[in-house]
């Protein structure tokens, strides 16, 4: 470019943006949200995974997930198990489909006598504490994206556990 056609665009480049601009911008959305449209949910469930706690936390693993077919009855129910590791304990999951809008979770925690397991999902928290085996349930959980967090019983404070956002 010479030298005057290089002056005209840092002087188009320092000007405020104009109806031109904007029309440009918004073809430019347009063509993106087309091509390549942001999830269904992506930014509800960033901001669900991003809390507060989660800055003064252990995070823990997602290290193993099945998909288990049942076989008990006419109708195939699927299950699925989970578990997470971190530094401090060990859980697992098992949950259950009871229909479109509820599953049952089955969990165990290790070490779990009496640790504190919340369920989060969008838009509700649960809480159960474990038995002496670290075994839990939530009977009715809504299906989503959930995440758990699992605080240690105990006079020595430490920090709690935080599971990866999964979708059940």
């Amino acid at each position: 470019m010479t030298a005057p056609q290089d002056a005209e665009l840092d002087r188009l480049a320092a000007g405020e943006i104009d109806a031109a601009d904007l029309r440009v911008l918004d073809q430019l959305a347009h063509l993106y949200d087309t091509l390549d449209p942001v999830p269904d949910g992506l930014v509800e469930r960033i901001a669900f995974g991003i809390t507060l706690d989660a800055l003064h936390a252990e995070i823990a693993e997602l290290q193993r997930s099945e998909d288990l077919a049942g076989v008990r009855s006419g109708e195939a129910t699927e299950t699925q198990t989970v578990t997470f590791t971190s530094a401090s304990l060990s859980l697992m999951i098992t949950v259950s489909p009871l229909s479109a809008e509820l599953a049952r979770i089955d969990g165990w925690v290790a070490p779990g006598g009496g640790a504190t397991v919340e369920l989060r999902t969008a838009n509700d928290r649960m809480e159960r504490t474990a038995d002496a085996d670290g075994r839990f349930v939530f009977e009715n959980a809504p299906r989503g994206f959930g995440q758990f967090v699992v605080r240690l019983p105990g006079d020595d404070p430490h920090p709690p556990v935080i599971t990866p956002s999964i979708e059940f």
